[in-house]
């Protein structure tokens, strides 16, 4: 099976550096203009053949709909972005201060939720766990999701690769696919223009 795994357009709190897990943001008219330009330069996978899944959360709904159109797809929960709780809409700037989220960001073990919201351990469980139901189907898929989704899935699943989370992470628009044979094996390449062939 193929997983083509796609990071949303850009949105308000990606072009101001905000942490954004659960608020339902829509994508700006410059992110979902920049989807379109993506999609016109022939970068996207084929659906044929394809189950398609979104986090459900509109950015993801929208940049489905600005590559393919109006498609019928399923709503997968579990990818959805972390869960920043109090730090939900805000930056490093305003919460650099804050006692909470120094814990949090110096927080080795990956155990320690923030305020309201999930650790990074819950979080990589339920991807995880989400990534697990989509294999066990069998059938080659592609999902529209988060880049830190997308960036704890590649971490896991290649960690041969040495790549820190951060350098997994695509930019909006842009993903993976990622081969998955039953007897493993797995490799991957970028949805990117360079990539087109």
């Amino acid at each position: 099976m193929i997983l083509h795994l796609i990071r949303h357009g850009k949105t308000l709190a990606n072009q101001d550096g905000l942490y954004c897990g659960k608020t339902d943001l829509p994508l700006t008219e410059e992110g979902l203009q920049a989807v379109k330009d993506l999609a016109a330069q022939g970068i996207y996978p084929s659906l044929k053949g394809l189950d398609v899944y979104t986090s459900g959360l509109a950015r993801t709904r929208q940049t489905l709909e600005a590559i393919y159109g109006p498609v019928d797809h399923k709503i997968l929960p579990g990818f959805q972005e972390m869960d920043f709780g109090l730090f939900e809409m805000k930056s490093y700037e305003q919460l650099k201060n804050n006692p909470a989220y120094l814990a949090w960001i110096e927080d080795e073990t990956g155990r320690l939720a923030c305020p309201e919201g999930e650790s990074s351990s819950d979080f990589i469980q339920r991807v995880n766990s989400s990534f697990e139901k989509l294999k066990s189907k069998k059938s080659s898929a592609l999902l529209i999701c988060h880049g830190g989704v997308i960036a704890r899935l590649m971490e896991q699943i290649f960690p041969q690769e040495g790549r820190h989370f951060y350098r997994w992470q695509p930019r909006p628009g842009l993903g993976y696919s990622i081969f998955l044979p039953e007897a493993g094996n797995y490799t991957f390449w970028e949805i990117a223009p360079e990539n087109i062939k």
